[in-house]
Order: structure tokens, then sequence, then C-alpha cells
């Protein structure tokens, strides 16, 4: 059994007081020497007025004369934290100089909003996204998700539902398996419980039990010490991947933590972009 639960009270703080020093550590390795320019849109509202709630997205859409690749970044914090901005920028601005166009989304948190309200609002954003791709110069047919921790959650169960027809998942620190926090708050307060009494529940929004061989490409990464979401949910990932025999990548962070990989991420976000290339381009 597992003890540890995800949790990342002090993941924006860190952002903020290592801003100086953490922005060529995190930026420098992800941007292609041929970068290309990029324009922002911030706080686009991407749900329909009917929608339960109004959520937004920042869009960076690339310079190009036909329709690019685009990924859907999805952020983390526990399924409670507004951390877009702080945990995605970053990334964001390194796959649009990449010729990416990116919506860093936002969805409904807990504990005002349980599980599937998250899966949905992230299936509306892919929505959005091929609703309104000729207006954006995307190409609807090569879309990617793309998050860390609780966000990686959603990329992938969100890239294995066969019904968004996502290309490629990047997945980082992934909480993958539910089942191994049966007492866990955040999951009781995402799954409206504990494990026992609840176990349906838990299984559907665990992503190990959606991978099947008709899975798109998934490119995982994890901190070899991350206590958070701790190594087993990679292992498991991998497990149900070699399993259904779908095409993967993994890169392990040497010796850091949940939070430590985030931040410091080496190499794993210039490859993600890399695996990336290799199935939306």
């Amino acid at each position: 059994m597992i003890p540890s639960e995800m949790q990342r009270p002090s993941l924006t703080p860190l952002i903020v007081l290592a801003a100086a020093s953490l922005s060529g550590c995190m930026s420098s390795p992800m941007i292609n020497a041929s970068a290309l320019d990029y324009k922002t849109s911030k706080d686009v509202i991407f749900t329909p007025a009917s929608w339960p709630a109004p959520l937004v997205a920042d869009i960076y859409q690339p310079a190009s004369e036909k329709p690019t690749p685009a990924v859907l970044l999805i952020h983390g914090g526990g399924w409670n934290g507004k951390e877009r901005r702080s945990d995605m920028t970053a990334i964001a601005k390194s796959l649009a100089k990449r010729g990416y166009f990116v919506m860093n989304a936002t969805y409904r948190l807990t504990p005002d909003w349980k599980f599937p309200a998250q899966t949905e609002d992230i299936n509306e954003a892919l929505a959005y996204l091929r609703r309104n791709a000729t207006d954006l110069n995307l190409d609807p047919d090569r879309i990617g998700t793309f998050g860390y921790s609780a966000g990686a959650h959603l990329a992938s169960l969100a890239g294995l539902d066969p019904k968004n027809h996502i290309k490629v998942i990047v997945s980082g620190g992934t909480p993958a398996d539910l089942r191994f926090w049966p007492d866990g708050r955040l999951t009781g307060l995402l799954l409206g419980g504990p494990l026992k009494g609840n176990e349906a529940i838990y299984r559907e929004a665990s992503p190990v039990t959606h991978v099947t061989p008709k899975s798109p490409p998934v490119f995982l990464y994890h901190g070899t010490a991350d206590t958070l979401v701790p190594i087993e949910h990679a292992h498991a990932y991998i497990a149900s991947l070699e399993k259904n025999q779908v095409t993967h990548e993994v890169y392990w962070i040497e010796g850091r933590s949940h939070v430590m990989a985030h931040l410091f991420p080496a190499q794993a976000i210039s490859k993600a972009i890399d695996f990336l290339d290799q199935h939306l381009k």
C-alpha cells in the first residue's frame, strides 16, 4: 500500500520565490533554435453560456500560413489549485515557439465540483478547439494533451478516451491509479469519499484502466524521489502501456521530488516536445 497522497501546497510560492533563478533552467532547454513568433490571448472563455461555470484559457497561436498541430495544456494542483499560469506558462511558450497552437486551460476544482466535472471540462476544451479550428488556424486531426500532476491525470483520461481522437499524450508526475490512495484526502474530495464503497468511480477515474491497444502514444516523466505521487504510479502506467503494446517513452528525473521534478525537469520537457514532434508533425 502507498501511504502518500498527492499534495502541492508549496508549489506556487516556490515558483514565485524562485522565478528569476528558474527561468533559465526551465525555458532554455525547451526552445528550438529556429523559434517561431506567436501571439497570446489571455482569459479566453471556452465554455458555452449553458456550462455550469464559465472557464477560461490562455491561447498561444504561432505564426503560420498553414494549420498547426495543437496541444491542450492542463495544470496541476491536486484538482483544487488555480495554478494554470505559474504551472504551465513556460511550457506553453516553448511549445508555441516550436510551432504548436497551445491552449492552457482551467477546469472546475474540488471541493465545489467532483469528478467527472473535471473531465467534462477538458473534453469541452477539446471540443472548443475543433469547433474553432479554422479561425484558430489549427489542425483538428493533430491534437495532443499535456499535463503535470493532477493535470497529467486529466490529460491522460482525455487522451485515452477514444471519443476525443487524441494523437499523443504527455504526462508528468501522473496519478495513474487512484486506488493507490484508498483513504486519501484529495482523492476523497475528487471522488466523493474513500475507496471502500466507491470502487467503481475510483476505477473509472484511474488512467491505467483506460489503456487499450488503440490508445495513442504516451510520453511519461516522473521524479524518482517523488513521495507525493509515488513512483509506483508510473510503473503501473508503464505496465498497462506495455501490456497493450502502446507506443511510449519514459524519462526518469533522477533524485527529484514531485515539486522539484516540475521546477527542475532536466531534459524532460525537451524530450517531451521531441516526442510530440514525432507524432503530431
